[in-house]
């Protein structure tokens, strides 16, 4: 399969903890199994209506490939050292563009296979257009990785149950949902919690939501460990 056949590539070509520069190199890896694959920082492609990137962006990171039979099937080989700070976010992109008043849906369903090992959260990243908001929805975490900001209570939405943080980056607010029970696979639907965030809290307006991210935010991955998503659908209307 696919992760097997990048994990030997990047293993071949690289140490465990390469500097995070050197690991654009495996961008010339050649092509295996899957329709698609990169082992380059910033590699990207467009399949079937989704974009996946690779995006090691996180300092002190180390060798990461990502392989793709589609939008909604892929999966990520990646062998961060075990140091705090994430190190990447691997993800598969829906295009929104749409204001949340003008949304009657927002749902995605899900299905993912991960490790019992290293730190990491299986999350959605949610973006308005003009990236002065993110939403985070963790359906799932391990190890020791958290949420920025304060904890602001507990709330059943979407059909799940999570743990609100609110924080800013310097950058952009961040709102955190943290799913209260691990989950593999589910739907979730995010309408209800942005009209929460915009007419119940009021931290933000009818902000247009730009794009819809679902992948994983690895910290540490220490010795290669596999991320697969089985099965991803995001819809808006």
């Amino acid at each position: 399969m696919a992760p097997r056949t990048l994990r030997t590539i990047a293993k071949a070509l690289l140490a465990p903890a390469l500097a995070l520069g050197v690991t654009a190199g495996l961008a010339t890896a050649p092509a295996q199994a899957a329709v698609w694959n990169t082992c380059d920082q910033w590699g990207n492609t467009n399949l079937g209506g989704y974009t996946l990137y690779n995006n090691i962006w996180g300092s002190g990171a180390g060798a990461q490939c990502v392989w793709a039979n589609s939008g909604t099937n892929w999966g990520v080989w990646a062998n961060h050292p075990n140091t705090g700070g994430i190190k990447s976010y691997p993800n598969s992109k829906k295009v929104v563009n749409r204001s949340i008043s003008s949304l009657r849906t927002l749902t995605s369903s899900y299905s993912v296979s991960v490790p019992s090992a290293g730190a990491y959260n299986t999350s959605y990243d949610i973006w308005d257009t003009d990236h002065d908001y993110e939403i985070m929805l963790w359906v799932n975490q391990y190890g020791p990785v958290g949420p920025l900001g304060s904890f602001q209570g507990t709330v059943t939405l979407g059909g799940h149950t999570w743990n609100v943080h609110k924080g800013d980056n310097g950058s952009n607010q961040v709102f955190s949902f943290l799913r209260t029970s691990r989950s593999t696979s589910g739907t979730v639907d995010m309408l209800p919690i942005l009209r929460w965030i915009k007419d119940t809290k009021r931290w933000m307006g009818d902000e247009t939501i730009g794009d819809v991210q679902f992948g994983y935010e690895i910290t540490s991955s220490s010795g290669g460990l596999d991320f697969r998503t089985d099965n991803l659908t995001v819809t808006a209307g």
